[in-house]
């Protein structure tokens, strides 16, 4: 029996959301950053309601029930024994991937990511510095996956020490397997590359799919990883701004807390510490079912553009709420179909080309919404690109 309302439309405008107070005007509909138009979970709510009637604010000292959720929570959901010396709390995995690429990296160094890609990946890289060495995704019948051969030539580079693995990948809806995440292991460890593995998205899954922690893998993957997790995307609490590095290594963990001091994002507020308390320890159910919500909305997004939009396909996906489509049949750029679904459709979704050349010819769609408001992107969608 379902427990929680998943179909019910929140208004969000005029409550200082980026994702719907940054549109030109009201009747446009937004698609596009990876926030969901949910309720979080009741159990973070009480939380953040106990936390206010409090009253006071002051400085957050996070306490061991925080340590303890997140360690009961990986390894009850993903088979990750983490110990509490390995975390590292700061308040986003962007902030922790910029203080990462600080500790590991000098200037100059080349970073390898797999594009398309996460495009805040692009201006941590550049903001450190260093090179963005690309190990393109190669889209195979709507399938993604890894090409071995080139990220062995870009890790064998003197000059490349770091790569930033996206687990799952955002955007192309990938769940890694164990098999892929091993040898994409045996190849950076063998030339001496350091792997920073963002998991923000790793309990966003599909039926019939897991989230394989790459840290967990092994002693080798252990001692040369740092991973990254957060609550935000799972349970929609990015605003709340909190999230956790993990690694073993206490070498690597010195330099990354260093990092995170330098940059000054070594501190987190009193309800991210709340909110992730609640849904690592009482939100399972609840994301159990966003879970199911969210692949139907998959499946509604495939069976639509199937037979509404038959020049455009739906990558085959496995995790996540991101939907990547491919466009490339209508051969205009991504730029211009995000203009035409902007200005004649009111709807606003994210170019390919924001994730890399090797997006160009997709868009990326977010489902995490109410299927009413779904169907209404995609219909939007079909009036703009149906007769293209």
């Amino acid at each position: 029996m379902k427990q929680f309302d998943f179909d019910e439309v929140v208004d969000r405008q005029g409550t200082g959301s980026v994702k719907w107070d940054s549109v030109e005007n009201a009747s446009i509909l937004p698609m596009w950053v990876a926030d969901m138009d949910f309720r979080t979970a009741p159990a973070i709510v009480n939380a953040l309601q106990k936390r206010v009637e409090h009253g006071i604010f002051g400085y957050a000292k996070v306490p061991d029930a925080y340590y303890e959720a997140t360690i009961n929570w990986f390894s009850r959901k993903h088979s990750f024994h983490i110990e509490r010396d390995w975390i590292l709390y700061t308040s986003g995995v962007v902030p922790a991937i910029s203080a990462i690429l600080k500790a590991l990296t000098n200037p100059g160094d080349g970073v390898i990511v797999q594009t398309p890609v996460y495009n805040c990946f692009f201006s941590s890289i550049r903001n450190m510095g260093c090179q963005l060495v690309e190990n393109p995704l190669v889209n195979c019948d709507g399938h993604y996956q890894v090409d071995f051969e080139d990220l062995e030539n870009k890790a064998s580079r003197s000059d490349v020490t770091v790569m930033i693995l996206c687990n799952p990948h955002n955007p192309v809806g990938r769940a890694w397997t164990k098999q892929e995440l091993f040898r994409i292991g045996e190849i950076c460890f063998k030339h001496g590359v350091k792997v920073i593995s963002d998991e923000i998205h790793c309990d966003l899954m599909f039926p019939g799919n897991h989230h394989q922690p790459f840290a967990a893998l092994g002693d080798e993957f252990l001692m040369n990883t740092v991973s990254t997790h957060s609550p935000s995307k799972s349970f929609n609490i990015a605003g709340l701004q909190i999230a956790n590095i993990v690694t073993a290594n206490k070498g690597l963990k010195q330099k990354v807390d260093r990092a995170l001091n330098i940059h000054e994002v070594c501190d987190v507020n009193p309800f991210g510490v709340a909110a992730l308390v609640a849904a690592y320890n009482q939100g399972e159910e609840w994301l159990n079912e966003l879970n199911h919500y969210l692949y139907e909305n998959y499946l509604a997004v495939v069976e639509f553009v199937q037979h509404q939009l038959p020049k455009l396909s739906v990558v085959q996906q496995e995790a996540t709420y991101l939907a990547w489509i491919d466009c490339r049949k209508l051969d205009i750029p991504s730029d211009k179909i995000g203009e035409m679904l902007l200005k004649e459709g009111a709807l606003m979704i994210n170019q390919g080309t924001v994730y890399g050349e090797s997006g160009d010819g997709y868009i990326r769609l977010n489902m995490a919404c109410p299927r009413s408001l779904l169907i209404e992107g995609l219909k939007r969608m079909a009036s703009v690109l149906g007769d293209k």
